[in-house]
């Protein structure tokens, strides 16, 4: 009995000197943050990258994000449930929504300013309530410019309503809005395709007719706007960024 104590005292040890599970992130969002079938490579959102700046020993990110989804949409499905049941102490939920429930001429999946205000106010409250933290992000930019270059933004109301929230509730705020704005300009009308799926007839198998897509992003442009996410996490010095890999953190 004794050495059955003994093994078990050294078990419970071993398990905090090796540290606990890793802290999980949650992505609830849209086709700007989703995962990509192969039928749809090389788009990209920006989720599929944002692992690759975390020590997958104490950090993984499980991405919940879908396409088409708003924020009325993604509770009415059950995916917000899906991970409010997931959830434990410690962990992350990043959240960002706008670009589907913006959309008045898409009626299955608009949501109105009000209504928008108020599911962001639940998903605070619900991450809240099983101790983890809540991380609201504005929508990512469409890539538009006018004739004469200049940059135009697409979102209307949506980003103001989700800072004004962020503000409220007192809950970290990473502003992909201004920050991918940002790196459009630096890119230009020109550079800046490259950030997005554009593609020539006959370059790649999955748009024979090619594809001018400027919503959502190549490789290159989700790499970039998941480097702005983790310069956000730096910003907002939340607890997540001690466990960055070294060279990401160092910068």
């Amino acid at each position: 009995m004794k050495i059955a104590v003994a093994l078990t005292l050294l078990l419970l040890l071993s398990v905090i000197a090796f540290g606990q599970e890793p802290i999980t992130v949650y992505l609830a969002g849209d086709s700007t943050m989703a995962q990509k079938l192969p039928e749809k490579r090389p788009e990209t959102g920006w989720g599929e990258a944002l692992q690759q700046f975390f020590d997958e020993r104490k950090v993984q990110i499980e991405n919940h994000a879908q396409n088409g989804r708003s924020t009325r949409t993604f509770i009415s499905e059950n995916r917000w449930q899906t991970i409010i049941d997931k959830l434990k102490p410690g962990d992350y939920v990043f959240i960002e929504f706008g670009h589907n429930d913006e959309s008045k001429e898409k009626t299955d999946r608009y949501t109105p300013p009000e209504d928008f205000r108020k599911n962001l106010m639940r998903f605070i409250a619900d991450v809240r309530a099983k101790q983890a933290t809540p991380v609201l992000l504005t929508p990512v930019m469409r890539r538009r410019f006018d004739n004469q270059g200049i940059f135009q933004d697409t979102h209307g109301a949506y980003p103001d309503i989700v800072r004004s929230v962020a503000a409220e509730q007192r809950v970290a705020l990473i502003d992909m809005h201004r920050k991918s704005e940002q790196v459009l300009k630096q890119y230009g009308p020109e550079g800046s395709r490259k950030l997005f799926l554009q593609l020539k007839p006959g370059e790649h198998a999955n748009y024979p007719q090619g594809i001018e897509d400027n919503t959502h992003f190549s490789p290159l442009g989700a790499g970039v706007m998941a480097g702005l996410a983790v310069e956000g996490i730096k910003e907002q010095r939340l607890g997540l960024a001690q466990f960055l890999r070294k060279s990401v953190a160092a910068k």
